[in-house]
């Protein structure tokens, strides 16, 4: 059986450790030539090397993915050298444990840059040369937090945009040949080990390595047909992720005034309100897990 990957060039953005490097290192085993990227250009010259140790072949890129010009430079070096650009994995992002009043500008407004300009800048640049050259396949990571999770507002925001981010570009490049799809992953990293109550959902047997067979299907060939898809893999649960939907019943009148909307809660839609949040909206032992430790 050949590589699944092989002859494709793959873009990997933040793929210096954790989720990046394995998925950037699977996309290496599996035939890719990779653009390894990272503002750690250090870590990303480690994962090359590792790449290059494997038999794959590995380029380095620190360009930063949420300043627009050097992101449509990371897309053209990748072009430079290798001619194309058949995948990209918006994997770089941000994390921080804050509730709402604890939040701080200047971490908020550096999460927003990286964690969603920091997808939309090199997914456009890699857009117009997939277009190029006839399509190819972007997967954007978002997270399960996109549900709503406590202390994680502003991350929790970024990853939903990443989500609707995903299901827009699919609509708008299906006809260019270019499949998008999101995946949500929970493993054992860095970013979950700064989290407390994040380590304790994730133990630390559930590598990035399980999540990037997940990664490696969507970049293929073997995924024809499949886009505008969200995925959550945390190891030993794979599984689609439902999207938004106008839910039933819808009321309709002519004109709504505060009566008739007060009306409408209280002898309607109050049977029908959603379960908020993440750890609201998962099985009982799930929930469990997710909910907020509280001391005796």
């Amino acid at each position: 059986m050949e590589p699944m990957l092989d002859g494709k060039v793959v873009v990997v953005t933040g793929a210096g450790r954790g989720l990046g490097e394995a998925y950037a290192r699977h996309a290496g085993r599996a035939g890719a030539a990779v653009v390894v990227n990272d503002i750690d250009v250090d870590m990303a010259e480690q994962v090359a090397v590792a790449i290059r140790e494997e038999g794959g072949a590995a380029r380095v890129s620190g360009h930063d993915v949420a300043d627009p010009a050097q992101a449509q430079a990371l897309i053209d070096g990748c072009v430079e050298e290798y001619g194309r650009v058949d995948g990209l994995v918006n994997n770089a992002g941000l994390n921080n444990d804050a509730l709402p009043w604890d939040e701080d500008p200047e971490q908020v407004r550096r999460m927003v840059e990286v964690n969603v300009l920091g997808v939309i800048y090199p997914g456009v640049a890699a857009i117009k040369a997939m277009r190029a050259t006839g399509g190819g396949s972007i997967v954007n990571i978002s997270s399960g937090a996109s549900l709503g999770q406590r202390s994680l507002g502003t991350y929790s925001a970024t990853k939903g945009a990443v989500a609707s981010l995903t299901y827009s570009w699919a609509l708008d490049l299906e006809e260019a040949g270019i499949r998008v799809n999101g995946v949500c992953p929970l493993a054992h990293t860095r970013m979950v080990r700064a989290s407390a109550r994040a380590a304790r959902n994730c133990p630390p047997e559930r590598t990035p390595s399980l999540i990037a067979p997940l990664v490696l299907f969507l970049l293929s060939d073997a995924a024809a047909g499949i886009t505008g898809q969200l995925v959550r893999c945390n190891g030993p649960q794979l599984h689609i992720v439902g999207q938004p939907y106008f839910k039933e019943p819808i009321l309709e009148r002519s004109s709504w005034d505060v009566e008739g909307v007060t009306h409408a809660f209280t002898e309607v839609f109050r049977a029908h309100l959603e379960p908020y949040g993440l750890e609201k909206r998962q099985p009982p032992l799930l929930r469990k897990w997710l909910s907020p430790v509280r001391s005796a």
